[in-house]
């Protein structure tokens, strides 16, 4: 298929491309680069010795979105563009539902005006709140709790009541918990902008020496080391998720589907398998909880194999392996032009 893929130069944006290559589809990239990085659609473009048509633009430019759709003969749309950070989600609220529902409605109608219909859209786990019941399923109630995870959701009626009206529209819903690890080669992978909010890239950086020691919120949950757990997904495995999730759209209908791996692991289980890929150790102070954090939270993944025939293939070793792989390779992220 010609596929529009919003978003494209994030982390799991630039994966997913990749894999999409692969796969015999052709792209078109449109990133405004507030979170993405140009260079990373440069590696993609020499990792898989095709083409990428990249363009600079932002998803809430209806003209553009529809200039883009007609132009290129897009017949899918994989939808990543949006802001993504919680706690920048709460003190600025209106940058998130700006960016995040206004942009998603400004490509749906270019969408519609162009009879493009079929998308896939990168939604989260934070839609399902604290867990009522372990592992979270899709009939699981939906109730997030921050403003990001409600633009996520108020996407995710968006799109439901979208489908109700026509059903002539194909749409897949993806729901994520935590991707981690890099593609192999070292050449792409997770760049974040200033301190790092997710958990392996800060452990990383500490077994770099970028940074003196992590910091972990809590130590006095209910598991089995006293951390917090979560559902880790490398990365790759996420990317051939969403190529999955667009060509099963070729049979239509509508999914709700959890990308995870059905497996928790501690934030120490995190710490000591980097500290066996890396040789080095990764100094650590449990401090306090944060608010709103949940002891643990894992998906049951059976629907996505049900609905895709997709599965995750990849352990906790081989996500810190892929990562520290990316570290060492590229210290300074894609500033690093060498790579």
């Amino acid at each position: 298929m010609r596929i529009l893929v919003t978003g494209g130069a994030g982390y799991i944006g630039s994966h997913t491309c990749l894999e999409l290559l692969a796969c015999g589809h052709e792209l078109v990239v449109v990133d405004n680069f507030c979170n993405g990085h140009e260079e990373a659609l440069g590696r993609v473009e020499r990792l898989s010795g095709k083409p990428v048509t990249v363009v600079e633009g932002d998803i809430q430019d209806r003209a553009l979105m529809t200039s883009l759709l007609r132009e290129k003969g897009s017949e899918a749309v994989i939808h990543f563009a949006g802001l993504k950070a919680v706690g920048d989600s709460v003190s600025d609220p209106l940058s998130f539902y700006t960016n995040n529902v206004f942009g998603t409605i400004s490509l749906l109608e270019a969408m519609r005006d162009c009879d493009v219909r079929k998308i896939v859209f990168s939604s989260s786990a934070t839609v399902y709140g604290d867990p009522r019941w372990l592992p979270i399923t899709e009939n699981h109630p939906l109730r997030a709790k921050n403003p990001y995870g409600t633009t996520k959701l108020v996407i995710e009626d968006l799109l439901r009541d979208l489908y109700r009206s026509d059903s002539s529209w194909a749409i897949a819903m993806l729901r994520y918990f935590n991707p981690v690890g890099a593609h192999e080669s070292g050449r792409i992978g997770e760049d974040p902008k200033g301190v790092p909010t997710n958990l392996m890239p800060f452990i990383a950086q500490v077994a770099n020496g970028r940074r003196d020691e992590l910091r972990i919120w809590g130590g006095d949950y209910p598991t089995r080391d006293g951390t917090g757990e979560r559902d880790y997904n490398h990365v790759v495995d996420l990317a051939e998720g969403h190529v999955a999730a667009i060509e099963a759209l070729e049979a239509g209908g509508m999914s709700e589907v959890n990308l995870g791996t059905g497996t928790a692991y501690t934030v120490l289980d995190m710490v000591r398998a980097f500290e066996e890929v890396s040789g080095r150790p990764i100094p650590y102070k449990i401090v306090e909880r944060r608010p709103g954090d949940a002891a643990s939270c894992f998906a049951d993944p059976s629907l996505a194999e049900q609905r895709f025939g997709w599965r995750a293939r990849r352990g906790l070793l081989e996500m810190c392996r892929d990562h520290w792989r990316w570290e060492q390779q590229n210290p300074d992220g894609y500033r690093d032009r060498s790579a």
